[in-house]
């Protein structure tokens, strides 16, 4: 069975000045599967930031509990957290100049990782990671000979240098054009496919809908997740599909623990409320929510 990787419960983040105290997670509960290929969705704002940023060991959670592989991101020590970073996970950033440094090639780059761990044969690992990523022939390149696009693919072979069990990305296409970020997402796809667990971060929205499951973040908690429908499970690779209009996902409301659900801003819409009171009732199996 797979192993589980990720398993926030009743996750809370309180950030606090002086002045004001802002929530940022309010009970967040969400469990990934050893080799998902997860996106997290939702408004700015909403939480998904902050919660990638403490599955990174880049922000400590405030209540509740988050391991991730194994490993209690509360009890860690900053020793062990150091390992952590180091180990467990490999970030990619939207600016992708936190993940390199423009005076070293693109292969200097890769392994500059590497020493940090034991890890043997650096360069040749490097060079491979390039290949995977589709730019083995840009290796003496420098960042400034290279595109955005091409920096990004560069990032993604940096942050898998010392082989994380899991890869984080934060708006990883957000800079790129269409073509571009349609490669990004294959990369991404092909490391899947091999195992690697990937978690995204996107506001892309031609993205998530390729995304097997996406995760809809609001107010702090999980609203809603929607899931890839099996028939286009098997067509990602198409090129004909237009995925920023397919309907390719069934879209779940998710209940909270206390029975609790957030309903999409659109329907809420639709019965023009007065207040807050909506009238429910079960009818042939369903729950219906309507309109007073």
């Amino acid at each position: 069975m797979a192993e589980t990787m990720i398993k926030a419960d009743n996750l809370v983040k309180i950030y606090k000045t002086k002045e004001t105290e802002v929530l940022a997670l309010q009970g967040l509960d969400l469990t990934v599967e050893e080799g998902e290929l997860t996106a997290i969705i939702g408004n700015s704002g909403s939480g998904k930031s902050t919660f990638l940023n403490m599955i990174g060991g880049l922000d400590k959670p405030s209540a509740g509990s988050l391991f991730v592989a194994g490993k209690n991101l509360f009890t860690m020590t900053e020793k062990e957290l150091v390992l952590y970073k180091r180990d467990t996970v490999g970030f990619v950033w939207q600016n992708n100049g936190r993940n390199m440094l423009p005076f070293l090639s693109a292969v200097e780059n890769v392994m500059l990782p590497m020493n940090l761990s034991d890890t043997k044969k650096k360069k040749d690992k490097a060079l491979e990671l390039l290949e995977m990523v589709g730019m083995s022939h840009k290796k003496s390149s420098r960042m400034n000979m290279l595109s955005g696009g091409e920096q990004q693919r560069v990032a993604i072979a940096i942050a898998l240098a010392n082989s994380p069990k899991i890869l984080l990305a934060d708006e990883p296409t957000g800079s790129v054009d269409f073509r571009t970020a349609d490669y990004i997402f294959d990369v991404f796809s092909e490391l899947n496919k091999n195992g690697q667990t990937i978690l995204i971060v996107t506001h892309d929205t031609a993205l998530s809908k390729k995304v097997k499951r996406v995760v809809a973040i609001r107010d702090g908690k999980i609203s809603s997740e929607r899931v890839l429908k099996e028939g286009f499970a098997d067509r990602l690779k198409e090129s004909g599909i237009d995925w920023r209009n397919a309907d390719s996902q069934d879209e779940y409301v998710v209940l909270d623990r206390a029975g609790r659900l957030q309903l999409p801003q659109d329907m809420l819409a639709s019965l023009e409320l007065t207040d807050n009171k909506v009238k429910v009732f079960v009818r042939n199996g369903e729950i219906v929510i309507a309109k007073p």
